[in-house]
């Protein structure tokens, strides 16, 4: 196992700033998810923890050793950081067997055959794969390929392992099984895992930890899947990771209220945190929305779909149309909504943000 530190990272295309002053630290025998949009610089950050680019500033450490100082000069070559790395289209040799895609990397840095030996087959019994070491990657399903790739990685490094999008090309059912393979196999090797994707929800399923960054590379916040989803520092994540709605609301003397054409009142009092907001908005998910027959807060059903383990209904209140997702479970305990029908609705939790201008961010 084996911990990371990016220490004050930047780094430029020419004249573009890809990440700038950039710091992170990953803490040995973690799954640590980088998340963000596209061309938001995670590849980037991959490619220098790898030694694949230079940085222009900074430093990087894995464990104890640094392998990368702009200000000492340190720049420690690729194949001697041991790290394994799976790509999202699996990067595995079509000619070679399973058993000798997996042992190449080790026969190449001219590790003793007792040892490739030991270590591929340890490898291969993690990813549950022993019984196809004579395959081709041709007689495989994108999962067992994946599996290969990864036990490539685990014999490059048992210590820190990069998945860059592993599971984009998978269909959703693989998706959700190589999820569940990696898990497993960090919990049986200890191995520590920098997990790059751009998919909210695999990083929130897989990962002990998040770091999202913004589409400009600014690092926005680190945290749990709870943290992240209930304690978003900003209005990027809150709308970056999960669904969310806005909604405006007004002050008045009596309580807060949303304005949607027509003004519903929603609370008795003003949350401390809106004080200060100019143009306040009330970010809600949709789970977080609740049905209640005797609330004031009136709206018509203009959509309602079954997903299987949710319905989801796009509810017209006042000038405005929000998404409310309710369980299954909780559909069956009370009922289902139809289109066209006026529903009474709840905010069970909800956050406050300035409501973002003309030339101004959100």
């Amino acid at each position: 196992m084996a911990s990371v530190k990016f220490d004050h990272i930047t780094f430029r295309y020419g004249t573009n700033t890809i990440l700038e002053d950039f710091s992170l630290r990953l803490d040995e025998g973690q799954i640590m998810g980088i998340v963000g949009p596209s061309g938001c610089g995670k590849t980037t950050l991959v490619r220098c923890l790898c030694g694949f680019i230079k940085p222009e500033k900074g430093s990087i450490s894995i464990g104890d050793t640094c392998v990368f100082s702009a200000e000492k000069r340190i720049n420690m070559p690729p194949e001697k950081r041991n790290i394994g790395v799976v790509f999202q289209d699996y990067a595995v040799w079509p000619h070679l067997s399973v058993y000798d895609n997996i042992t190449y990397p080790m026969r190449k840095r001219r590790i003793a055959k007792e040892e490739i030996v030991k270590r591929a087959d340890y490898a291969l019994s993690q990813v549950r794969m022993t019984d196809y070491k004579k395959h081709l990657p041709s007689q495989l399903s994108g999962g067992q390929q994946q599996r290969v790739a990864i036990a490539r990685a685990l014999v490059t490094s048992g210590k820190l392992i990069v998945l860059d999008e592993p599971i984009t090309n998978l269909d959703l059912k693989l998706r959700e099984e190589m999820l569940e393979e990696i898990r497993l196999i960090q919990k049986n090797t200890g191995t520590t895992i920098l997990y790059i994707t751009h998919d909210q929800e695999a990083a929130l399923r897989l990962c002990d930890r998040i770091a999202i960054l913004d589409a400009k590379g600014h690092l926005c916040q680190t945290g749990t899947d709870e943290e992240i989803i209930y304690r978003p520092a900003n209005r990027f994540v809150f709308t970056f990771v999960g669904v969310s709605n806005f909604i405006p609301v007004a002050k008045k003397k009596d309580g807060l209220y949303i304005s949607v054409g027509e003004q519903m009142k929603i609370r008795d009092g003003i949350p401390p945190e809106i004080n200060n907001l100019r143009s306040p908005v009330m970010g809600v998910r949709p789970m977080d929305i609740l049905f209640n027959d005797s609330s004031p807060i009136r709206g018509e059903v203009k959509s309602a779909t079954f997903l299987g383990n949710l319905y989801n209904y796009f509810i017209q209140l006042g000038n405005r149309q929000i998404r409310v997702q309710q369980n299954t479970l909780d559909v069956l305990r009370t009922r289902e909504y139809r289109e066209g029908e006026m529903v009474g609705l709840e905010f069970a939790r909800a956050l406050y943000y300035e409501e973002p201008h003309e030339g101004v961010e959100a």
